[in-house]
């Protein structure tokens, strides 16, 4: 018979024994007579009661073609209050290179560089030819041109995506087909048609708008510091929030609440000077790689573009830039801080500038920081119009009622497999410690939700009620191994056979994990929450579990004394 203290001396449960006690550490059950039984578990809504919202994008894709020319002269117009005349247009020119494209222009009337920069047209370049006569060169291109004249008749971004197709113009509001047809009319332009003859017009936003609008509402919402909030995506155009112990009106108001975006200047020591708020960025770019600089780029209005200039040169940092860090802040947390760049301080003392980069390193957690940053700045206002479609309560008295039968039922699972047990060996020895590493996986299933803030909810349970049933089988296949025609091998078979157990095992739970896992990367709703629960258990079963178990039921029947009698097998 072995040592009974060396049980204690095995690795696999020291490993068990102290992930037992980190989860219930984790988990930090206690009570309060105001709350009565608290942990550190966060429920989802059906377990909780509380609210959710559904909202959807409003947007359009399509491919647009125009002349540039025409573009030119209604967007520039109405701005100078005089006609122009194109003199010059190489942009659908073969062979020009992308930094010589150029569209030049004459008109009767003077011109600023900064007057046509408010409209985002390209680089501006002016020259007063003579008295009569002012001449504009635009360094652009035709989509940047098609780009700013939509944003400006819709009054919203728009973003060109490129595709194996051409040019997708991505409208950021509602925008429909007749509405967008009637505009290209304007500027000697049209929808273009698919190879089958079907208008590439549709309605919705892209999948990178959709999931940016996700990171961007998941970003704002669990900043304010309330209980972990899940915002996750319904198809292509509709995101669900649920709000866990909120009540519908609170939901609400939060949704709506804009997260306050705020740049501050450095002036001495460690004392800033407000810049501008978020309400003064008008759109922000994707983060782009150049200059061996990953580099978030976004968009001033007039008002903060001069508010910046002001600021900058008042406090000196037009002068010595590196003493004077533009610090951007979300919701009083500093996201970003950086000196200007010495040629962006030369030119803020001359005029004001209206298109900026973030500039965040070279490596990939610049990259990861450029990305974190565009949800940041977008914080103020989300990237595409949204509009509630559907909103509901649930009673936090019938979200107790869950709780509760959500674990009677896995208390009902847990006896009935035990029954079955027992009525399969009779032995308690085999009984106890295999529905005690039953709740062992429980135990620390909870404590891996608690120390993540995953919520709970009844896809979750019934992950783990999926676990517990996966964990049964798992033991079963160890305990006829380990008990192979009745009694108990010598060590040296019993190595063997257990590692025929594990080796059956290890498939089994392989198999478990690839087929839930494209749940997990889908995201179809709360069934990647049952799919991650049940992969956690599954995990924490064959690798911390259930290696114990094989090493307790060989020292329980030794100590027995009857393990390997001759004559004992197993029951009916």
């Amino acid at each position: 018979m072995s040592d009974k203290k060396s049980i204690f001396k095995n690795v696999r449960v020291i490993v068990f024994i102290l992930a037992i006690l980190a989860s219930i550490v984790v988990i930090h059950p206690g009570y309060n007579s105001a709350e009565g039984a608290t942990t550190n578990l966060n429920y989802g809504l059906d377990l909780e009661g509380g609210s959710w919202l559904q909202i959807k994008l409003q947007g359009a894709l399509a491919q647009v073609d125009a002349d540039p020319g025409m573009i030119v002269s209604q967007m520039v117009e109405p701005v100078i209050g005089a006609p122009i005349q194109v003199t010059d247009n190489n942009l659908e020119v073969d062979g020009v290179s992308s930094s010589d494209r150029s569209l030049t222009f004459t008109t009767s009337v003077p011109v600023s560089a900064s007057q046509l920069e408010l409209l985002d047209l390209g680089s501006v370049s002016v020259d007063r030819l003579n008295q009569e006569t002012t001449q504009v060169t635009l360094t652009t291109s035709k989509e940047s041109l098609i780009q700013a004249y939509l944003s400006k008749a819709f009054d919203a971004e728009v973003l060109p995506i490129s595709t194996e197709d051409g040019i997708v113009y991505e409208i950021r509001t509602e925008a429909t087909e007749e509405e967008l047809s009637a505009l290209m009319d304007k500027v000697g332009g049209t929808i273009l048609k698919n190879e089958d003859g079907t208008s590439t017009y549709k309605e919705g936003v892209s999948t990178d708008t959709r999931d940016l609008t996700r990171d961007i509402l998941n970003d704002k919402l669990n900043s304010l510091g309330l209980k972990d909030i899940p915002v996750r995506t319904v198809g292509e155009d509709y995101i669900l929030i649920d709000f866990a112990g909120i009540d519908l009106a609170t939901a609400k108001d939060i949704a709506e609440k804009p997260g306050k975006f705020e740049i501050r200047i450095q002036t001495t020591g460690n004392e800033t000077q407000h810049v501008l708020y978020g309400d003064s960025i008008v759109s922000v770019g994707i983060p782009t790689f150049h200059d061996n600089q990953w580099h978030t780029p976004f968009t001033l209005k007039e008002d903060g573009a001069r508010a910046l200039q002001k600021v900058a040169i008042e406090t000196g940092a037009t002068d010595s830039p590196e003493d004077h860090y533009l610090n951007m802040y979300l919701d009083e947390n500093k996201i970003y801080g950086a000196p200007l760049s010495y040629s962006a301080a030369s030119r803020l003392k001359e005029t004001p500038i209206y298109s900026w980069e973030a500039s965040t390193g070279t490596d990939d957690a610049a990259k990861t920081e450029a990305s974190m940053l565009q949800i940041h700045l977008r914080a103020g206002a989300l990237p595409v119009n949204v509009v509630l479609v559907g909103s509901g309560h649930v009673d936090a008295t019938l979200g107790s009622q869950f709780k509760t039968e959500a674990v009677i039922a896995g208390l009902i699972s847990l006896i009935a497999v035990a029954a079955v047990v027992f009525r399969r060996y009779r032995r308690p020895e085999i009984l106890v410690p295999m529905v005690g590493t039953s709740i062992s996986e429980v135990i620390m299933i909870l404590g891996v939700a608690a120390a993540i803030g995953w919520q709970l909810d009844l896809a979750a349970i019934a992950g783990i009620i999926a676990a517990i049933g996966t964990g049964i089988d798992h033991l079963v296949i160890i305990t006829d191994e380990v008990l192979y025609e009745g009694k108990l091998p010598p060590t040296k078979v019993f190595v063997s056979r257990i590692g025929k157990a594990f080796a059956i095992i290890f498939g089994a739970a392989a198999t478990t994990i690839i087929a839930m896992s494209p749940l997990v990367v889908m995201g179809f709703g709360s069934l990647k929450g049952f799919a991650i629960t049940t992969i956690i258990g599954v995990f924490i079963g064959v690798v911390v579990a259930r290696p114990v178990y094989g090493v307790v039921i060989k020292e329980l029947l030794e100590a027995k004394g009857n393990g390997t009698s001759e004559g004992e097998g197993l029951a009916e």
